[in-house]
């Protein structure tokens, strides 16, 4: 496998990925003219300490009327200052760089991130978590690392060897000749490695994302890991995502280190060349020994760039590497759009949905069509403030209607009216606070309880959050907790039990105050105090607003005002819950099984009860 998402598009050329992302993120240009005046007072600084090598022995110590010490004391200061110069205007450089960059790609992680949570849940589902995170993380910071060190290198090289060339040729075009010629089969070679590391470092940034998923899925497992002995077969996971990392790694570090030998070997030859020929050209009259001895000094420059060059290609490799991957999550548009100011608002007052021969299928992320079927031509109408359980076997279609009603997913064919406004014309703004998911398995954020209700309404005061857990009848399951409402659920919750989490979701969705509440009950796995907590808690949040109940268990469609009974993705029946169990259907088979599974567990409780007496 390439590692690639299969929504991820094919690898743009270098060149091209460079300019897209230098236009996305535009902080890289404020201020760039200072920074590259600096790149070029840091680079003359360079360049005039040769010049003073050369005067200072031809005018100096080898001067037609003997030694000059004053002359020699002149442009050793000379020097002395250029380097100090060089040093200042390098630091400076370094800084605005730096400064610059971190402003950048700030921006640009807040971008990716913003649009991976515009993505639909089956984008997001197409790539892992750790892929995903590594988009945001270490493929910014490679971009970084390249535009603070291999920019500022290149930046530097490049006024480096344009000066030292010029200086070169003032004194010598012969010996220019030489070092270009020597060094020019490099820059054919440098255009077939560019391509190969720019194909390795692809594989590269791949292998961080997969390994970033499996470490995280073996972190947040550990207690899945340890409970069912699997840690070999982990480590084993962990250990070839680490091993394919190393060979894609150690792949791109051979092209690279090939290209840095390659470069000692043509500076050695350029070197070699120039002495011989610098040598001849002295002999004859043509050079003083000053301008031979600081033309040795400029081919340092010269070369200096050069070697160079593979590091820096490296580094450009892995930011294009990075910046491909960041610009394939940003290319990628957000199948359920926010129509923003062209959308309408839901009307104000409680909220009625029709729903017009809507049919679904999943799309198959990269393939270009969709899978099965899983709804059939729905056609139903949810009245205001009414209560409506949704009840089906596994795989009926129930989760899939809550997550279309939520605008989570948008219907294949069909249509879905909210108090009259078609839901995929209602803007963000005024769907995500009218109408609120709460799925079965909420999550909680690393925080206080307090701090996780507020995530309803980040404006809710702790007198807000008190009163919705008294509201909700759980302000005694409250008291019980170690620091009531600032004690801390832990990340993903793994303080609290399975049933306290949606506790604490449900005071969430009652802060936040919707008028289309749409819930996947969780009462099935959890105990009988907590399932009579969870049930006072549901009745007070549903009361008074229009809610959609995903029924676990058939004692929650008791209370609905009405049933629908999904089979297949169609609603094949509906009604209240006494008129469809005295008819034979659906409905009344799995009220059937309920009611057999439901003795059984009684059963099993008063066995179990009894031998512990």
């Amino acid at each position: 496998m390439s590692g690639r998402a299969p929504w991820e598009p094919a690898g743009q050329g270098a060149w091209h990925t460079l300019q897209r992302g230098l236009r996305l993120s535009p902080e890289f240009r404020v201020g760039v003219e200072l920074t590259l005046l600096l790149a070029v007072v840091a680079t003359a600084g360079r360049v005039v300490v040769p010049v003073a090598v050369q005067l200072t022995i031809d005018r100096g110590l080898l001067a037609p009327g003997g030694l000059q010490v004053g002359v020699v004391l002149r442009f050793t200061a000379l020097a002395l200052a250029a380097v100090v110069v060089t040093g200042v205007a390098g630091s400076r450089m370094h800084l605005r760089l730096a400064r610059a960059t971190e402003t950048a790609l700030s921006g640009l992680r807040v971008r990716a991130f913003r649009h991976i949570h515009d993505l639909s849940v089956l984008h997001q589902s197409a790539e892992t978590r750790g892929s995903l995170t590594s988009r945001v993380t270490s493929d910014v910071d490679q971009i970084s690392q390249f535009m603070q060190w291999g920019g500022l290198v290149m930046l530097v090289s490049l006024a480096q060897l344009v000066l030292t060339t010029t200086v070169m040729a003032l004194y010598s075009w012969e010996l220019t000749l030489v070092t270009v010629a020597c060094m020019a089969p490099l820059v054919v070679l440098l255009r077939d490695v560019q391509r190969r590391l720019s194909a390795a470092y692809d594989v590269v940034r791949q292998r961080v994302g997969d390994m970033l998923a499996v470490i995280g899925e073996s972190v947040v497992g550990a207690p899945v890991i340890r409970a069912y002995r699997i840690q070999e077969r982990t480590n084993r996971r962990l250990t070839v995502a680490i091993d394919r990392h190393f060979d894609a790694t150690f792949r791109a570090a051979r092209i690279s280190a090939l290209m840095f030998s390659s470069g000692e070997v043509f500076a050695a030859v350029a070197t070699a060349a120039v002495v011989v020929v610098g040598v001849l050209l002295g002999v004859g009259g043509e050079l003083s020994a000053g301008r031979v001895v600081a033309f040795m000094f400029l081919i340092s420059l010269f070369v200096g760039p050069v070697q160079v060059a593979a590091e820096i290609l490296e580094r450009i490799q892995t930011a294009v590497a990075g910046w491909r991957r960041v610009l394939a999550v940003l290319d990628t548009p957000p199948d359920i759009a926010d129509p923003g100011e062209h959308g309408q608002d839901i009307p104000p007052g409680p909220i009625g949905v029709r729903v017009e021969g809507m049919s679904f299928s999943y799309a198959r992320i990269g393939r270009g069509d969709r899978g099965p079927r899983v709804l059939h031509d729905l056609s139903v109408e949810i009245p205001a403030r009414s209560r409506v359980a949704v009840v089906g076997e596994t795989g009926s279609g129930k989760t899939t209607f809550a997550k279309l009603l939520a605008r989570l997913l948008d219907p294949e064919r069909g249509r879905i009216l909210v108090s009259g406004v078609p839901l995929d014309q209602v803007r963000f703004a005024s769907l995500r606070p009218r109408i609120v998911l709460v799925p079965q398995d909420d999550v909680l954020f690393d925080g206080s309880v307090e701090d996780n209700v507020r995530y309803g309404r980040p404006s809710a005061t702790s007198e807000d959050v008190r009163l919705a857990f008294i509201e909700l009848g759980l302000d005694d399951w409250v008291d019980t907790l170690p620091h009531g409402l600032r004690t801390r659920v832990g990340e993903r919750g793994q303080f609290v039990s399975v049933g306290e989490r949606q506790l604490v979701a449900l005071a969430r969705a009652w802060v936040a105050n919707p008028d289309l509440l749409i819930l996947d009950e969780a009462t099935s796995a959890v105990d009988p105090v907590t399932e009579a907590r969870l049930r006072r808690a549901l009745e007070g949040l549903t009361r008074g607003r229009t809610a959609l109940t995903i029924a676990h268990r058939l004692s929650t469609a008791q209370a609905a005002d009405e049933v629908l009974v999904f089979d297949d993705g169609r609603i094949v029946q509906r009604g209240p819950h006494t008129d469809l169990v005295r008819r034979p259907g659906v409905y009344a088979r799995l009220w059937a099984s309920w009611n057999v599974r439901g003795r059984d567990r009684r059963a099993a409780g008063e066995q179990h009860a009894g031998q512990s007496a």
